[in-house]
C-alpha cells in the first residue's frame, strides 16, 4: 500500500488527512495519508527512511523553510519562493531516494483568483503580509503578469509599503488585494487588515487566503464597497489536486 503523509509540528485538525484518505476511500486507491508530527526537523529524514512506502509528502508550519536543506531538488518556482509544501519522493535502484520539493500554494491560487481577473483593471496587487505564503502569492501573481507590493505593519525596506502608506492614489492603482494574514481568522472574528475601506471601488477584488469564517471581516467590508471578494477555500482544495498531480507526473 502506498503511503503519503504530511510533516509539520503541531498538527491538531488536518485538512489534508481528512482530504486525502476521502480521497482514497471515494477512487478506491490502495493508499492511506498520515500525520508526522516531529517536534524538529533533523527528524524528518527518519521518516522517508522508515517507510520504505512513502511516496509524497506535504509539508506545514513551521518546516516549510527548515526542510529544504533535506532536498535533492527544487523546481523554479519553489526555488524563487524560497518554501515548500510538497514533496515528492523518488525510489531509485539500490535503495537510494530522491526528494525533489514543489509549492502547490502558487498553482491553487494561480488557478483560484485567474477567472475573476479583468486584465485591463487588474494590473497591481497589494498583498498584506510577509510571510511563506505571501511570497507563494507574490510568484503567482507576477506569473499572470501583475506587479505586487507587499504591506506591513511595519517598515521593512522600500519593496514593503506601511498601512498609513495606502493613500487614495495607491488604493486607486492597486485593485487587487490579497490578505495573507491570520487577522480576521476565527475566533477573532471582529478584526481585519487596517487598508482604507472607504477607498475601495466596484474595480477592486479582495482575495482572503483565510476560509474560517466564510465570509471575514475584510471580505464583508470590501462587498460592502461593490468590491469581488473570494476566500481561500477553493485555493486550499486546488493546492490539494495540484500536489496529487505531482506525485503522480
Amino acid at each position: 500500500m502506498d503511503k503519503y503523509g504530511l510533516i509539520g509540528y503541531p498538527l491538531k485538525h488536518s485538512f489534508s488527512i481528512v482530504y486525502f484518505n476521502e480521497k482514497f476511500k471515494a477512487e478506491n486507491i490502495d493508499a492511506e495519508y498520515v500525520n508526522f508530527e516531529i517536534p524538529r526537523i533533523e527528524e524528518f529524514m527518519e521518516v522517508v527512511e522508515e517507510n520504505p512506502n512513502l511516496c509524497g509528502l506535504n509539508v506545514t508550519i513551521p518546516y516549510k523553510e527548515q526542510v529544504i536543506p533535506y532536498l535533492d531538488e527544487l523546481d523554479k518556482d519553489t526555488a524563487k519562493i524560497g518554501a515548500v509544501n510538497v514533496i515528492k519522493i523518488i525510489r531509485q535502484p539500490k535503495g537510494k531516494v530522491k526528494l525533489v520539493g514543489y509549492n502547490s500554494d502558487i498553482i491553487g491560487f494561480t488557478r483560484s483568483i485567474e477567472p475573476l481577473l479583468k486584465p485591463d483593471v487588474h494590473t497591481h496587487a497589494l498583498i498584506l503580509g510577509t510571510g511563506g505564503a505571501s511570497k507563494a502569492i507574490f510568484r503567482g501573481l507576477e506569473n499572470l503578469g501583475i506587479k505586487s507590493t507587499f504591506v506591513s505593519r511595519t517598515k521593512k525596506n522600500d519593496e514593503v509599503m506601511t498601512y498609513e502608506e495606502l493613500t487614495p492614489e495607491v488604493m486607486q492603482q492597486y485593485k487587487i488585494i490579497v490578505n495573507c494574514t491570520p487577522v480576521g481568522m476565527y475566533p477573532k472574528v471582529d478584526e481585519c487588515p487596517a487598508i482604507p475601506y472607504d477607498q475601495l471601488t466596484t474595480d477592486h477584488l479582495l482575495y482572503d487566503l483565510l476560509y474560517n469564517p466564510d465570509e471575514t471581516l475584510f471580505m464583508k467590508r470590501g462587498r460592502a464597497q461593490g468590491a469581488t471578494v473570494k476566500n481561500g477555500l477553493e485555493m486550499l482544495l486546488l493546492q490539494a489536486f495540484a500536489a496529487w498531480e505531482i506525485w503522480h507526473r
